[in-house]
């Protein structure tokens, strides 16, 4: 999902939005110091594994999953990170590592930190290493309806 998909599937909904494009980084810290974002406000994506289903946990660049206590909130016996060999099919078009926090376009469950919540705009990937995406917090939970847990904290 290059960034012309993601913009599009915006532009379709009538979000607004603003591109970032900033030189090549290749780690949640790297992008937010790139991007001139601070890493309470760039959102990353990571793939997870909840009881064998794939799903994505949306949280703040600076903080980790506990998956022990993510997998108690949501009820699954194990959660474990996914592996990138697992999972690489799943998103056409997108670097590794820079994953799009849309699981509604991919048919997959998507977790957010509240913490994201706390700031009217949300920034992340947009599918490579060079270019972000940011829009209000509103229109981000209006399009993907994630379900809101606690499950980050500081690395």
């Amino acid at each position: 999902m290059p960034i012309a998909r993601i913009t599009e599937y915006l532009d379709m909904h009538r979000i607004k939005y603003e591109k970032i494009t900033h030189s090549p980084a290749y780690t949640a810290q790297e992008v937010a110091a790139k991007a001139h974002v601070s890493g309470w406000d760039l959102a990353k994506t990571v793939v997870v594994k909840l009881d064998g289903e794939f799903a994505m946990a949306v949280l703040p660049a600076s903080e980790h999953i506990d998956l022990d206590y993510m997998a108690e909130i949501v009820n699954a016996r194990e959660a474990c990170l996914a592996t990138e060999d697992e999972f690489i099919d799943m998103f056409p078009g997108c670097d590794l590592g820079a994953i799009p926090p849309f699981g509604n376009l991919f048919g997959m469950k998507v977790f957010v930190a509240p913490e994201l919540a706390e700031d009217e705009t949300i920034a992340f990937s947009a599918g490579t290493h060079t270019e972000l995406i940011r829009l209000s917090y509103d229109d981000f939970e209006w399009l993907v309806e994630p379900e809101m847990i606690p499950f980050a904290v500081l690395t």
